[in-house]
């Protein structure tokens, strides 16, 4: 890149440390002010830092769409606006009226304080932002050229920074700005794409006949694992959080449906460009940098900065979420619920969950080299445990006692796992019976719930 598009990189880093850091109050703030805002959240506000939030794995999404082209959509598309618009119809209003501060907290006021604790650790684990974390590394390593390890660091350290002053105030003033990066860069690059070399005749004649159909060579059965991976959707705390925060009922369940539409918009720019790029640039060795490739390839000076900002703001947004999500779980739900810590240190305990957060996020990103990777092994231990409990607690009837509700937790979780290490148990490595790991949790969190009812 020329000196320009550093310059605009380095200025976008100074606005969003500004944006984070604005109105910071010197007083310690209260638990509800810190971890949701004052539950205080308009519809703009809500549906800017949902979808920027949820939409970090931008260099996954790249590699994809790249290798599979039109399959994206079916995969990281289709199922998770299916479980997204489940989430507005049926539990953002219970959610919004639900007037608690985090999910285990329904998990305590149905179950009890054991469930409570055993899930606020689930979720601590859930919400790391590991996968993030080794995503803004590889692209800070491809933009800039710096070491990995770099990376992990200079990325992690600009994307928490702020939120440890401000709390989830900071994280949606940032989310903001980082929306409308994410829109422009896209646009801006497939508007590029077509003018330079045309439009679907281009395409046709340039990628893989696959890679226009909708399994992208994929097995149907590989595709139809990533619709029950996206079930995680109705446990996701960042969906949660916002539903709490909101300043309504209605302003939840809008955000959400407006959110989709929004996802749907940016699928569309982000699988396009990512076909674009194979057949522009047809024998890539790293399809991760596909779209980096790829500005730099039809961009001119400047715009190539505006595009990196896009990459950083669909990234950095999604870290600063997470590490603020497994802090406040991590101050409120783990310290203050087992610790039995007074109200007005929860803030304090959120501030240091945000830095152990941290350091565990840079040292599993050191150790993993596969972003879908990460994904995959926390959604289907996470998943399986606490879908179930969770769903069942938001029907407003208890199935089961708090005693059922720990056992389906953990033996979920725990076969979940299991299962997940026997692909390094098995002579040809793969899983027991060639079963994905969800799969066996969620039929002992399913059978467990039907066996409590018949009771």
């Amino acid at each position: 890149m020329a000196t320009i598009d550093y310059i605009i990189i380095l200025l976008y880093l100074v606005s969003i440390l500004a944006a984070g850091l604005w109105k910071r109050s010197g007083r310690e703030e209260s638990a509800g002010n810190f971890i949701l805002a004052g539950r205080q959240l308009t519809l703009p506000a809500f549906v800017a830092t949902l979808v920027s939030t949820w939409y970090g794995g931008i260099l996954g999404v790249g590699e994809f769409s790249y290798r599979f082209g039109l399959s994206n959509w079916f995969v990281f598309g289709l199922p998770y606006y299916l479980a997204a618009l489940i989430f507005a119809f049926f539990l953002a209003g219970k959610a919004r009226r639900a007037e608690v501060l985090t999910i285990p907290d329904r998990l305590d006021a149905v179950y009890g304080k054991p469930a409570a604790a055993i899930g606020s650790i689930v979720l601590f684990i859930m919400t790391i932002p590991a996968a993030y974390v080794l995503m803004l590394a590889v692209l800070i390593e491809v933009l800039f050229g710096w070491p990995l390890w770099v990376g992990v660091l200079v990325g992690t350290l600009f994307s928490v920074i702020y939120v440890h002053f401000g709390g989830f105030n900071s994280v949606v003033r940032t989310d903001v700005l980082q929306f409308s990066l994410m829109f422009l860069g896209f646009a801006m690059l497939l508007v590029f794409a077509v003018a330079k070399y045309g439009g679907l005749g281009f395409i046709e004649a340039s990628v893989p006949p696959e890679n226009l159909t909708w399994h992208g060579g994929n097995s149907t059965i590989y595709i139809a694992i990533w619709y029950f991976i996206a079930l995680q959707t109705l446990i996701e705390p960042s969906f949660h959080q916002r539903c709490y925060a909101a300043k309504s009922e209605k302003v939840a369940r809008n955000g959400i449906l407006i959110s989709v539409l929004c996802w749907f918009v940016f699928d569309l720019l982000t699988t396009s460009c990512g076909i674009y790029a194979r057949a522009i640039l047809p024998h890539l060795d790293n399809p991760v940098a596909s779209y980096p490739e790829l500005a730099r390839a039809i961009l001119p000076v400047g715009l190539t900065g505006i595009f990196a900002l896009a990459l950083l703001a669909t990234v950095m947004s999604t870290i600063d979420s997470y590490a603020f999500l497994a802090a406040s779980t991590f101050g409120r739900d783990i310290v203050w619920r087992l610790f039995k810590v007074g109200e007005n240190r929860i803030t304090y305990y959120t501030r240091i969950g945000l830095v152990v957060s941290a350091v565990i996020a840079i040292i599993i990103a050191l150790f993993f080299e596969s972003i879908v990777q990460l994904w995959h092994h926390f959604g289907s231990v996470g998943t399986p445990a606490l879908l179930v409990p969770l769903l069942a607690a938001f029907t407003g009837k208890k199935y089961y006692s708090g005693r059922v509700a720990v056992w389906s937790i953990v033996l979920s979780g725990g076969l979940s796992l299991v299962w997940l290490l026997s692909k390094h148990m098995t002579a040809d490595g793969s899983y027991w019976f060639g079963i994905e790991p969800i799969f066996p949790g969620l039929a002992v969190s399913a059978a467990i719930l039907l066996l409590a009812r018949k009771r």
